[in-house]
């Protein structure tokens, strides 16, 4: 039994007000990488590209090239650049949803390469939007 005036924690939990802003902030950096992009001329084929290897954020032509592109969004910088979020088993998948996506679509005699945009949230709510070109290179 429960003392009189004891509270459940399971009421509100504390996760979801921190879950649902990293999402916002996570579709705030996706818009924000989208208009980037096409600022910088690519057109974008595709946008959440899913198939059972893993997740495509966005497919674009730039020029002749197919880019497969992750985008990662922080608050800061506490825990490293965005970009260090994307590791050898985050490559691997992108590469083989990548390598689905050509087969699917009979692109598989075209330049491609896999781009990282790194957003970042200032201070002042802005975001701040970086393109790491060709980011699978050793």
């Amino acid at each position: 039994m429960r003392a009189a005036g004891a509270r459940l924690a399971e009421r509100t939990p504390p996760y979801l007000a921190r879950a649902n802003s990293r999402h916002l902030l996570g579709r705030r950096g996706e818009e924000a990488a989208g208009r980037h992009l096409e600022s910088l001329g690519c057109r974008i084929m595709e946008r959440g590209y899913r198939t059972r290897a893993g997740e495509i954020d966005f497919i674009v032509r730039d020029g002749d090239a197919i880019v497969f592109v992750e985008v990662k969004t922080r608050s800061s910088l506490a825990c490293g650049q965005p970009a260090e979020a994307v590791d050898g088993r985050k490559r691997a998948r992108i590469a083989r949803a990548a390598a689905l996506y050509l087969a699917r679509f009979g692109e598989a005699d075209v330049a491609c390469r896999f781009d990282v945009v790194e957003v970042i949230e200032r201070p002042d709510g802005a975001l701040g939007v970086r393109l790491i070109r060709d980011a699978f290179q050793v």
